[in-house]
């Protein structure tokens, strides 16, 4: 298994290299905004990259896992694609929505549902019909929470790397072929990127990237329930989700859209907090992350889902009024 990681690693090396240096020649360039780290028109859709190369690679040692799971695949076929599209900026937020319900939809047909929540306070909770649509809601929601996150170089990518490999060592301590090799493949691609997103950024991994990863990451957090709590799962991916949630109620607290841009998330905050060392804020996040994941890991399926949920929660209010706290200091209009 070894020896197709160490291909896709260096598959991904040549394609997002490929990538970089043709990006201008077929319009995928980020321009810089009042919101962006960088300041240089610098080229993004390296995902195209490190996406092909698994999907060129993988079928060659797993084509059974293929077979086995082709809505799956299919799904995260169309969310690149979408990605892709909107990374050339031919791609509406709306018509980014639709083909990620479209492909959250599709993993039923692999029978890859949230259709149990647990034991909440004692009570089983079956989502019964309306599994279907909280998976939609889930996949939906994580799929965009990662997107977020991708605004500093190396950012979405080593946080990722940190939730694919705390999901890969749930595949092999439960033997499970599918989230060993679907999360080993990503961390393979991954490090190849970084090689050229770490700071300074050569390229950005883009939609093409960030929805491919968010999506990948989303399936196996469904997968990861057949042998962990659900909330377990919510702490093994706790930073795009906790700076999602947090950025919303304090939007939403003062009045505004909870969708309008600004420059106070959790790598915002930091990065002034850290005088805009970038590296630091992102090592800083790594660590907080695995911190996270580390606990997710340790708790037993069979522990009570209301607890841990209200633990989360509570972990919630935290960062907030921490977070809060900073930005006061900070002088900052969030």
């Amino acid at each position: 298994m070894i020896l197709e990681f160490l291909f896709i690693f260096i598959g991904a090396l040549v394609m997002v290299r490929l990538v970089r240096d043709y990006a201008p020649k077929i319009g995928l360039i980020d321009i810089p905004n009042d919101r962006s780290a960088h300041v240089q028109h610098t080229p993004r859709g390296a995902g195209i990259g490190f996406y092909l190369s698994i999907a060129l690679i993988l079928p060659l040692f797993h084509f059974d896992l293929i077979r086995a799971y082709p809505w799956t695949f299919l799904a995260v076929l169309l969310v690149f694609i979408i990605g892709v599209l909107d990374d050339h900026h031919d791609a509406s937020p709306k018509a980014k929505f639709i083909v990620i319900l479209i492909g959250a939809f599709l993993l039923s047909f692999d029978h890859i549902v949230i259709d149990q929540l647990g034991t909440v306070f004692g009570v089983p909770m079956s989502l019964g019909w309306f599994a279907i649509p909280f998976t939609l809601f889930a996949v939906t929601g994580f799929t965009n929470a990662l997107n977020l996150i991708d605004g500093l170089d190396g950012l979405a990518g080593t946080v990722s790397i940190v939730i694919l490999g705390s999901f890969m060592a749930v595949g092999y301590l439960n033997n499970d072929l599918f989230m060993i090799v679907i999360a080993g493949s990503f961390i393979a691609a991954l490090l190849a990127f970084l090689v050229f997103n770490w700071h300074p950024a050569s390229i950005f991994m883009g939609d093409s990237g960030s929805l491919t990863l968010g999506f990948v990451i989303s399936v196996l957090a469904i997968k990861s329930l057949a042998y962990l709590p659900t909330v377990s799962v919510l702490f093994i991916a706790a930073l795009p989700i906790l700076d999602t949630l947090v950025v919303m109620m304090r939007r939403k607290l003062n009045g505004r859209s909870i969708f309008s841009a600004d420059k106070c998330h959790i790598h915002h905050i930091l990065k002034r907090s850290f005088k805009k060392n970038i590296r630091k804020t992102v090592l800083f996040l790594g660590a907080l992350q695995l911190i996270y994941a580390l606990l997710g890991l340790q708790i037993d399926k069979k522990t009570d889902e209301g607890f841990l949920l209200i633990l989360f929660l509570l972990n919630v209010v935290v960062v907030y009024f921490f977070l809060g706290k900073m930005i006061r200091k900070q002088q900052c209009n969030c």
